[in-house]
């Protein structure tokens, strides 16, 4: 669990840069055409905002043995492969690592074996 909680810390914090920079400048991000789930950049910047505060602190809950963040973590895992797959046109690099990411943390939470003590 601790691998995965370690992930999700870093990965909310860069999410937290990332969504900074697309607010604060509009121009971070490469521009495309014609793309099904075209948002604004900005609203990208915000999306970014929101789920690296959310995924960071199911992180640290993970490091602090919370009992809650480990079906948080999983679901806000699956909610963070959609989102970086859909931003895979604006980020193509920097999105496939993402996606990485959130599949080595869902593996992670799912085999880690439950703590004693508990059903």
């Amino acid at each position: 669990m601790m691998f995965a909680g370690v992930l999700m810390l870093v990965s909310g914090v860069l999410g937290i840069l990332n969504g900074i920079a697309g607010i604060a400048k509009d121009d971070v991000y490469g521009r495309i055409g014609d793309y099904t789930y075209s948002f604004n950049l900005t609203a990208w910047g915000w999306i970014h905002l929101v789920i690296g505060v959310l995924v960071a602190l199911v992180g640290w809950g993970l490091l602090k043995g919370a009992d809650w963040a480990r079906g948080a973590g999983i679901g806000l895992a699956a909610l963070y492969i959609v989102e970086y797959f859909m931003f895979l046109p604006y980020a193509p690099v920097w999105s496939v690592i993402s996606i990485g990411i959130g599949v080595f943390v869902i593996w992670s939470l799912t085999t880690a074996p439950l703590r004693s003590g508990t059903r």
